[in-house]
């Protein structure tokens, strides 16, 4: 297995708990493709360790919650391109793949390397090499696709990003036309829940994260005007509870009354 750097290893947390959830939670997520993989994953990192159901299930959780904007998006824009920034080991494609859309995936070289050895390039998605923060990417779908209602996920990655990364990100968008972007992010009492307790919980203490939003109309304020907010919702918001344990559900509770974590979708025209 090839050697990745703090932020890089934190790839298989979700995968962790896309499986949990399919085997245990499938109303909150089934997803075939990751429990197909769990014997080709080292065993070491498939253990939850000191996880909660509650860290297992977020990871779960945001998996759903990516799902149901792109499927909405493709009934808005059934012409439209989804594109993956920091996709790791993400199986999105294999569960919303529709025969019809165009997919991307964008990863740092070692990390696309690893994926490609256990998740061979589908017919419609093609992995790109390269930094989710420089526009290599964008320019080289825009010269294919100068028009195309493009949606761009980014599920667990601004956290670890500096702020003015994320926002030089997010305005290089802006030069692209007809773009949106949904990503899961958390307020600024989120993050101190996020580095105190929950990374911990899952034995990654040591990766440091830095980006969040409390709001994102203020986001859009920061960003000079050009782009519109069609959701700041609750994480939690849609996700089943059905014989979830009492603490879980109360962990949910709290973080959706205190927007402690959320989804946010953007648009640029």
């Amino acid at each position: 297995m090839s050697e990745f750097g703090i932020v890089e290893d934190t790839m298989f947390i979700p995968m962790v708990g896309r499986i949990y959830a399919t085997e245990k939670f499938p109303g909150i997520l089934y997803d075939k493709k990751a429990l197909s993989l769990k014997e080709k994953l080292p065993s070491a990192l498939l253990e939850t360790g000191n996880q909660s159901q509650y860290t297992l299930l977020a990871s779960a959780s945001r998996s759903a919650n990516m799902d149901r904007h792109i499927q909405n998006f493709l009934k808005r824009k059934p012409d439209g391109v989804v594109i993956q920034l920091g996709c790791g080991l993400e199986t999105t494609y294999d569960r919303n793949e529709n025969g019809q859309t165009q997919w991307y995936a964008v990863d740092l070289p070692n990390v696309i390397e690893y994926r490609r050895s256990l998740l061979p390039e589908p017919e419609k998605e093609t992995y790109l090499s390269g930094d989710a923060f420089s526009d290599g990417w964008l320019r080289q779908i825009r010269r294919n696709m100068p028009d195309t209602p493009l949606l761009v996920t980014a599920g667990g990655l601004f956290h670890y990003f500096q702020e003015e990364k994320v926002l030089g990100l997010l305005q290089m968008l802006k030069g692209f036309g007809n773009i949106e972007l949904v990503f899961d992010t958390v307020n600024k009492s989120g993050m101190k829940m996020l580095q105190k307790k929950y990374m911990k919980q899952m034995g990654h203490e040591n990766a440091r994260m830095f980006f969040y939003v409390n709001s994102a109309e203020d986001l859009v304020t920061t960003l000079g005007g050009g782009v519109k907010v069609l959701a700041d919702e609750p994480y939690y918001k849609f996700i089943k509870r059905d014989g979830l344990k009492i603490i879980t559900k109360i962990s949910m509770d709290i973080s959706d009354r205190f927007g402690m974590l959320k989804m946010i979708h953007l648009e640029w025209r």
